[in-house]
């Protein structure tokens, strides 16, 4: 009976190990900047399978961030990578904030989709919030036509060429959103108009900000409506 009991807590801490939160590092693309040497990106990682999915946070938050909704996603079969931008730094408040330029973040989830296709994923999709739907986006116009199954843009414009987005994409914000030149919606609808087909836009009430869109009322219709996205056929 001993042996039995331990055998079943030894197949439990494997099954936790597997599926549950796990913190992996991974180098930086050839040829991106800072890559000699020892350059490195970190990310939390959830669940199994082939199907890949990057998360890449807004710039007030960290990989920490997408707890929550990366379990979900997890749920759902998708092995999820949660990144963290190498410029992440500490704010005075002990929060994280994201501080390297475009070109680096863009280059760190460049890196996060070769250590996915690295350990088995078949196919991989992204979720990018605010600053990282930015990343997401000039990632995916700077790679092979075709390497993103899908992406998903909370509250921000498709990237500096939204022309060349491949893939199914989803863009989503609040309706009142707005930054410190006012409504976000005027400028993503622009960017959105120049997107290739096939691609979404969603726009949903309230003036929560991409990520911040999962503490409202908002949140568990904007998170269904992103596994609908991600899992359709």
């Amino acid at each position: 009976m001993k042996i039995v009991v331990c055998a079943a807590i030894f197949c439990m801490a494997i099954l936790s190990e597997a599926h549950g939160q796990r913190t992996v590092s991974f180098p930086l693309v050839s040829g991106a900047v800072g890559a000699s040497g020892s350059g490195q990106v970190s990310a939390d990682i959830y669940g199994n399978g082939t199907r890949g999915l990057i998360l890449a946070h807004g710039g007030r938050f960290g990989k920490e961030s997408w707890k929550d909704q990366a379990e979900v996603f997890a749920k759902h079969g998708f092995l999820v990578l949660a990144l963290q931008f190498r410029g992440d730094r500490q704010n005075p408040d002990g929060s994280t904030g994201a501080f390297g330029s475009g070109v680096e973040n863009a280059e760190d989830v460049m890196s996060a989709v070769a250590y996915l296709q690295g350990i088995g994923a078949k196919s991989i999709s992204a979720v990018g919030g605010s600053l990282g739907g930015y990343a997401v986006s000039d990632a995916d116009e700077r790679l092979k036509p075709g390497t993103f199954d899908r992406i998903v843009v909370l509250g921000a414009p498709g990237g500096d060429e939204p022309e060349k987005l491949t893939g199914r994409k989803l863009f989503l914000v609040a309706r009142e959103d707005r930054s410190g030149d006012g409504l976000r919606l005027p400028e993503i609808s622009t960017s959105f108009a120049k997107v290739p087909e096939p691609k979404r836009l969603v726009v949903v009430e309230g003036s929560a900000h991409a990520q911040y869109l999962f503490r409202t009322e908002q949140g568990p219709k904007v998170l269904d409506t992103i596994v609908r996205f991600l899992t359709e056929p």
